[in-house]
């Protein structure tokens, strides 16, 4: 894995030799699956080795999960530690609310003896991975014609939502995480008045992650069946209470043309475009946006790319602006390990 030519990261210590030839520990830890990867670096990119998943919930603490990696591929002398994680970090040290674990990067080094270890925000780590993925990892939604230098935006509805962005320094984009995925939702219709209503009964102060994750897409789905009484099929409930929710309503939307489900997807999507508009004015993210996470992966068929774009540019006086921004829907699932390896091999203050 290379860094795309096209993609110019500020990775200062790509050049510097002391950075080749190291063994580096790769960790994205996940509410579901922690997913860990043994790298080694070289001429500026990463080699995988080994690749693991383990069930996150089975275990009391990441420390356990990284001493099984470690014993379970018999490695030794490893160098360096990458960690992402769904949570902000502030001075080496994290507590990521999904997880429930307590993450601190002075303990990692008194325990395993790394030379060095960093610890990102997830969606942070995502934007340094996504410096090596290659053009056919990239889906485009709209493309200008050309593509401006500046920021870049990036959004990821998965367990929660994720959004961070690139600052583009004149030269160089550089990653930066947010937590704007719990800024607060606003609607703007009268049924979105009603949705919001709903959402407000359950979670107090309604947030952009309570519509635009998982959990979000459950509470679009139970409104429209709870709220709006769009019938349920019998056989549907069953799958979603022991399946994967997201796959499921996917599935029946596209195979078994089950229009609540069908406007359960619609729904979701509208709300991403529009968040999607709010992310980029905000950042002023004139060179990109970035759609990555679990779920626009998952139902990337299902998406309308042309009624996508149309819900995005909607905007009072920005259109112009939007119009010229590039989108792209992000394939590759490993960007949150791939970048926490990236950042440690090759990043210096």
């Amino acid at each position: 894995m290379i860094l795309n030519p096209k993609f110019p990261l500020y990775l200062p210590g790509v050049n510097n030799g002391n950075n080749d030839n190291v063994s580096i520990i790769g960790a994205n830890l996940r509410e579901d699956i922690t997913t860990l990867g043994y790298f080694v670096s070289s001429n500026g990119g990463l080699e995988i080795k080994i690749q693991n998943n383990y069930p996150t919930k089975e275990y009391a603490s990441f420390a356990d999960i990284l001493k099984k990696f470690i014993q379970d591929n018999q490695l030794e002398n490893v160098k360096r530690l990458g960690m992402a994680v769904p949570g902000p970090v502030i001075n080496g040290k994290s507590h990521p609310a999904r997880l429930g674990w307590s993450l601190d990067v002075e303990e990692f080094k008194k325990d395993f003896e790394f030379e060095r270890i960093d610890m990102l925000n997830d969606q942070e780590a995502s934007a340094y991975g996504m410096a090596i993925l290659e053009d056919a990892d990239l889906d485009p939604i709209y493309t200008s014609g050309h593509l401006e230098n500046g920021n870049v935006a990036i959004l990821a509805p998965g367990h929660g939502l994720g959004e961070a962005g690139y600052f583009f320094d004149g030269k160089y984009l550089r990653p930066f995480a947010t937590e704007g995925g719990h800024s607060e939702f606003s609607p703007r219709t009268n049924v979105e008045v009603e949705f919001y209503q709903f959402l407000n009964n359950i979670y107090g102060i309604v947030s952009w992650e309570n519509v635009l994750s998982k959990g979000g897409l459950f509470n679009i789905y139970r409104f429209l069946r709870d709220v709006k009484r769009h019938p349920e099929p019998e056989w549907l409930s069953e799958k979603l209470t022991n399946g994967n929710f997201v796959q499921e309503i996917y599935k029946a939307a596209v195979e078994e043309d089950v229009l609540i489900c069908k406007i359960a997807l619609d729904t979701f999507l509208e709300f991403l475009a529009r968040e999607a508009n709010n992310l980029t004015l905000k950042l002023k993210a004139t060179g990109g946006l970035l759609i990555a996470g679990d779920i626009p992966q998952e139902i990337r068929e299902y998406i309308n790319k042309d009624k996508f774009y149309e819900k995005y540019k909607i905007s009072d006086k920005m259109e112009e602006m939007l119009r010229n921004i590039p989108i792209y829907l992000i394939k590759d699932k490993n960007t949150g390990l791939n970048g926490a390896a990236l950042y440690t091999a090759y990043y210096q203050d």
